[in-house]
């Protein structure tokens, strides 16, 4: 837990962009027909290897569900560490279907959430 929570002043900090350049694609100067895909900032991929540890897989969530999870008001400030292990997991899991997603979960603010909601159930983990 606390690996994860050293990262909540690094991915929100003002000094870096999280993608540091786009590749690919036929509008951008890279490769054209290749889709067009990010290249993250270190800190971003350090986070999300991190995250990608076994202990923070749900492996039986639901993205169908877990989507509207994240989003609806409130759930991440009140959820126990199973569903911050869902939320986490289509965190983790999105960049795979939508190129950029992680950039996007951490700009919308919903990785401060969840990161900020570990902060609070951690004294209960000592």
């Amino acid at each position: 837990m606390d690996d994860l929570l050293a990262f909540l002043p690094r991915l929100y900090s003002d000094d870096q962009p999280l993608i540091q350049n786009w590749h690919g694609g036929a509008g951008g100067a890279g490769e054209p027909g290749v889709w067009p895909y990010p290249e993250y900032a270190g800190v971003v991929v350090e986070f999300f290897r991190a995250a990608s540890a076994a202990c923070w897989n749900d492996y039986e969530y639901d993205p169908s569900s877990a989507g509207p999870m994240l989003k609806e008001p409130g759930f991440v400030e009140s959820a126990d560490l199973s569903q911050i292990r869902t939320v986490l997991t289509y965190c983790v899991r999105g960049e795979r279907f939508c190129d950029g997603f992680w950039a996007g979960v951490i700009e919308d603010g919903h990785i401060r959430r969840i990161l900020e909601r570990l902060a609070e159930l951690r004294p209960a983990m000592a």
